[in-house]
């Protein structure tokens, strides 16, 4: 198996993973409370780890700037979820992201690309758009949706380049991780009046295990980027869309389109030329 074909498996799942997750945040009380004890959770979890990597030497300045826009989009993603339905928010969140990150590392850091993948990509960015037919969004979710993927954009982009900078891709990841769990709770009295104590016991199991599967979903997106291209990998992590509305349907209840299912074709077939 080729360090591509591996990087691409892994983006994928990490797409799953990441719809998996946005649920469970949208199924909360106290979307950003919630968000909060979810990255919480993951720095617990990181921190054993870390004695047994080394240190992320030569990727502290990226290691900050990723963090500070994590903080941001965690801000942004709570707000979203609490405007909006997960099938309505996911796909403009998450299908602008692609784009965004291909029009930076394509056009402007000026990373080698096929034209095939290229259609790839358009296909998956289009496919995602596609899931907008049909669908109500005032003017501020679409703002506030735009914002949250423009901020997935800069982290996917800077966090590509960071763990590129060390030596174990595996010790940028948990440092990341720790201080995101630090500056949500240093953010937290900010953006939300309820007490930490009260939450954790009506769900703290559920940020919990969102903890372990954002640990994991964002370590193989870093893993699989330290692996290969951003662009193209930034791209199949939102064949994750197909598993939002998976959950969407089973889950929230909501209804399946013609144009739903002409958009999950068109997302798949995106993937499939990436890889190809």
């Amino acid at each position: 198996m080729s360090a591509f074909t591996l990087a691409a498996l892994l983006m994928i799942l990490s797409g799953s993973l990441h719809a998996t997750v946005n649920a469970m945040i949208k199924s909360g009380g106290d979307r950003y409370l919630h968000t909060a004890l979810m990255s919480l959770s993951s720095a617990v979890i990181a921190v054993p780890i870390l004695f047994f990597v080394p240190l992320p030497n030569g990727a502290w300045g990226w290691l900050g700037i990723a963090t500070v826009f994590h903080l941001i989009y965690f801000v942004l993603l709570a707000r979203t979820l609490d405007r909006c339905e997960l099938s309505s928010a996911y796909p403009i969140y998450r299908g602008s992201a692609p784009l965004i990150t291909a029009l930076v590392t394509i056009g402007l850091l000026g990373e080698p690309s096929t034209p095939l993948v290229l259609i790839g990509i358009a296909m998956i960015g289009g496919g995602i758009l596609l899931m907008l037919q049909g669908r109500h969004a005032s003017r501020e979710i679409v703002l506030l949706s735009l914002a949250t993927g423009a901020m997935t954009a800069c982290y996917t982009v800077i966090g590509a380049e960071g763990v590129r900078a060390v030596e174990n891709p595996l010790s940028f990841i948990l440092w990341l991780f720790l201080l995101m769990g630090i500056g949500n709770m240093i953010l937290l009295p900010r953006f939300t009046t309820a007490r930490l104590g009260d939450a954790a016991k009506a769900y703290g199991r559920s940020a919990a295990l969102a903890g372990i599967l954002s640990l994991g979903t964002f370590g193989l997106a870093l893993y699989a980027l330290s692996l290969g291209p951003t662009a193209e990998l930034a791209a199949l992590r939102e064949t994750g869309m197909i598993t939002a509305t998976v959950i969407s349907i089973t889950v929230f209840g909501e209804r399946v389109t013609i144009s739903r299912i002409l958009a999950m074709t068109a997302i798949l077939i995106g993937a499939v030329l990436i890889l190809l």
